[in-house]
């Protein structure tokens, strides 16, 4: 039979040993020179009211406005992934700091209470919309989609049902991703060019499959920083779930984005 003692003693050496060894390793990539590359954020919804059901995927408006001028403050210039692809042809410059903001799904809170955040700060997002959700309870209709696009908004393509690509066969894959972009198309909405796997995930497969149906780039759920080195079609992003720690979390997940690249911890590098 387990000693209690002995047993919380074990586990308490345990868990100093990781805390330990857990800031010698912030303690020496801080001590390096930052890596070369920007973030690209992963968000949700933004809404004021929290949600039932999907609390997990909001980010009250108090707290977004929050990272919003923090980002500021630091210098970061928010482009859109179309901008960053013209400069990797050498079509345009990025700014010294950029950052890209994406938020999954198409939530009409999109429209409504994060896009004049978005104006107010004169910065860029990405929407990744999925194709047969558009119209629906609480998604972004057709005519928010084409008027986010003239103020400013890329949209993207989440797929048409918003199903695990990984989980079907190529076929079947092939015709969540060509469907969401004829559809997003047909309805005039501007030509889509980038994706979001759903739960981030991907094979090489996919990932060839995007670039024969015309797809210019696409992003994972693993955080680090892109340049022009990173593949286009899996490109690093890190995800900003609803805040428990406030300002200090955002920081954090920041500064995750940074150890990761510096560790080289699922880099796609081309």
């Amino acid at each position: 039979m387990l000693d209690m003692k002995k047993l919380v003693k074990y586990a308490g050496i345990a868990f100093g040993v990781i805390v330990l060894f857990c800031g010698a390793v912030i303690g020496y990539c801080l001590s390096q020179p930052e890596p070369e590359g920007f973030p690209i954020l992963e968000y949700h919804m933004v809404q004021a009211e929290e949600p039932k059901e999907a609390a997990a995927y909001n980010v009250p408006v108090e707290e977004f406005q929050q990272q919003l001028d923090y980002l500021q403050a630091e210098g970061y210039t928010t482009i859109s992934i179309r901008d960053f692809l013209r400069a990797k042809k050498g079509l345009q410059e990025l700014p010294a700091k950029p950052v890209i903001l994406t938020f999954d799904d198409g939530y009409r809170t999109n429209y409504t209470e994060l896009l004049p955040l978005l104006e107010a700060r004169n910065m860029k997002a990405t929407i990744f919309m999925v194709g047969n959700d558009i119209g629906q309870d609480k998604y972004l209709t057709w005519e928010q989609l084409r008027d986010m696009q003239k103020r400013g908004i890329e949209i993207g393509s989440h797929t048409a049902n918003h199903l695990p690509l990984t989980d079907m066969d190529l076929a079947t894959a092939r015709e969540e991703v060509k469907l969401s972009k004829l559809l997003m198309e047909w309805n005039k909405v501007d030509t889509i060019y980038t994706l979001s796997y759903p739960n981030g995930k991907f094979t090489p497969e996919l990932r060839d499959m995007l670039k024969e149906e015309e797809y210019l780039a696409a992003v994972t759920g693993d955080p680090g920083y892109n340049t022009f080195d990173t593949d286009p079609y899996l490109l690093q992003r890190t995800n900003i779930p609803h805040p428990t720690f406030g300002l200090l979390e955002f920081k954090w997940r920041l500064l995750k984005t940074r150890i990761w690249t510096q560790l080289g911890i699922n880099q796609h590098i081309q």
